[in-house]
């Protein structure tokens, strides 16, 4: 299970690594020359000029500086304020992505040939490790008697990638189409791998916080307190903030729910396919020790004894390290504590919480692993301990075929639906609304497999010949889904063409039901439900 879990590491940071080329280019939101210019906006650090979508409906401020970079003597700090400009900076194209590796030429091909990147930002984008930006869409106003001067609910979107790579830019979550139904859509950048989570103690030492390890985390927390502060400048509530994610974002958002420095943040969560709230999660977190010993091995690994002299090594060298800075850690500051025990004292800041996982989640990062109906219970056997023959006399296999199809939907269970599971049944616990779901609509790309789902949450499903009627009917449902939790805490009601949506029963009154999202969509069991009880921790 060790090695599937490395296997997964590495398959979600391929899933959003890019294309690498000698020649890149700046990243625009709109594909349309010469867009229209927004009124200019008055921000942290100066003032700032937007364009709107092609159809002048949405208002896009892309790469707004949140933090001073991130660069020389801050690598590895706190983020730090963001440095004041004069005139009116232009946010008219994405900022560069945080530091992370890249595929080689070859699997670029594929990979390119695959997913149609050639048309994607994400290909020949630029990339540095002065990456702390955030991008915002609003809906332009409209000449309206009806509350023209009601504030706008606020959606904070935290990427996904392992904590390895991402950016806060990709298509998938682009959120134009979401601002276009009455919610303001932010998307926000952070340091990953070496950059955002590399722990060492002389930077605990010269820290004001005694912090390390967490500079990716305390990145998010700088974006989403910047959001609290100047969402109202472009006619946000920042009364009414939700904070989502996906993957390793999805993991952010349970940090961040759990951490002592967001209180009074924000209101609401959206959390997809994954968590840490575990005792004993099983990928994005470490201890300390494990974090500081890595760091230890990390400056053996380039030859020097200090901090200082590590900074003085460039970013891209860095990037060749061997070892995996992916996980958040308990520094003291972020974390006092792990979100395990955090929730059991039930001091979580969340409202109100809609998560859930797809169907499978495990397949890809199984897909290497040998498994046949001979070795399978061996294989299992660390995980279901003395009760695995019970395991295996309760769900006998015919053959390989259905031995692999049953690994995966155990690597699923421990590494995604049981966490979800665990989160739903903590808040609802104590007494807050929460909606869980299981998306389970199979399409001619990602289908039900990890990240799936973020087409269709987040209003961006291709209009191509792999995607017909069912899939943007689903699109229209999920995302109508997700735009009424963040405008008032409960998903259910009408979609955006006034259609009454299925009723998604809260997680409590449904006996710890999920709502299936799929070619129907509709109330039923968790269908992983069956193996946790065999899990130990």
């Amino acid at each position: 299970m060790k090695a599937a879990l490395f296997l997964a590491v590495i398959f979600i940071s391929v899933s959003f690594l890019v294309a690498c080329a000698s020649t890149k280019k700046a990243t625009n939101p709109v594909r349309v020359k010469n867009p229209r210019q927004t009124d200019v906006v008055h921000v942290t650090g100066g003032d700032i000029q937007g364009i709107l979508n092609d159809a002048g409906t949405v208002e896009i401020y892309a790469g707004i500086p949140f933090a001073a970079p991130p660069v020389g003597e801050l690598r590895w700090k706190e983020p730090a304020d963001v440095i004041p400009w004069s005139g009116v900076l232009k946010t008219d194209h994405f900022a560069p992505m945080a530091m992370q590796n890249q595929m080689g030429r070859f699997m670029n091909f594929l990979f390119n040939l695959y997913t149609h990147q050639e048309t994607s930002r994400t290909y020949k984008a630029p990339m540095s490790e002065d990456c702390l930006y955030l991008n915002v869409w609003k809906p332009a106003p409209k000449k309206s008697a009806e509350n023209p001067d009601s504030p706008l609910p606020v959606l904070v979107y935290i990427h996904g990638g392992a904590l390895t790579s991402g950016q806060s830019w990709f298509e998938s979550y682009d959120g134009e189409n979401l601002a276009k139904n009455g919610i303001i859509v932010v998307t926000v950048a952070y340091r990953v791998g070496i950059f955002g989570y590399f722990a060492d103690s002389d930077l605990a030492k010269e820290s004001p916080n005694g912090t390390t390890g967490n500079y990716g985390l305390l990145d998010q927390i700088k974006a989403l307190d910047w959001v609290r502060k100047n969402i109202a400048s472009f006619g946000g509530d920042p009364g009414n903030i939700t904070i989502a994610g996906e993957s390793a974002g999805s993991s952010s958002v349970n940090a961040i729910c759990a951490s002592p420095l967001t209180k009074g943040f924000f209101r609401r969560a959206i959390a997809e396919s994954s968590s840490i709230i575990e005792e004993k999660p099983l990928h994005s977190f470490r201890t300390m020790d494990d974090a500081l010993k890595m760091g230890a091995d990390i400056k053996k690994e380039f030859k020097v004894s200090s901090v200082a002299q590590l900074r003085k090594i460039k970013a891209k060298k860095l990037l060749k390290s061997k070892y995996q800075n992916n996980s958040i850690t308990v520094d003291g500051y972020a974390l006092k504590e792990t979100p395990f025990q955090t929730y059991q004292k039930g001091e979580n800041h969340e409202e109100a919480l809609l998560n859930g996982f797809n169907k499978s989640e495990g397949a890809a990062f199984t897909f290497f692993t040998k498994v046949n109906k001979k070795n399978l219970a061996e294989i299992l056997r660390p995980t279901f301990k003395e009760r695995t023959q019970e395991f295996f006399e309760k769900n006998p296999v015919k053959d390989d075929k259905e031995a692999k199809a049953l690994y995966n939907d155990i690597f699923s269970a421990l590494c995604f639906t049981r966490p979800h599971a665990t989160w739903s049944k903590a808040v609802s616990g104590q007494k807050k609304p929460v909606w869980e779901y299981y998306f389970s609509k199979e399409n001619g790309e990602i289908g039900s497999n990890h990240s799936g789902e973020l087409i269709y949450a987040y209003r961006n499903v291709p209009r191509n010949k792999k995607y017909n009627s069912s899939d943007y009917e689903l699109e229209e449902i999920m995302s109508s889904y997700w735009i009424n939790f963040v405008k008032t805490g409960n998903p259910n009601g009408t979609d955006t063409k006034g259609r009454p949506l299925p009723l998604w029963q809260e997680f409590s009154e449904s006996g710890g039901k999920v709502l299936e999202l799929g070619e129907n969509c509709l109330m039923t069991e968790d269908p992983f439900a069956y193996i946790y009880d065999y899990c130990s921790d």
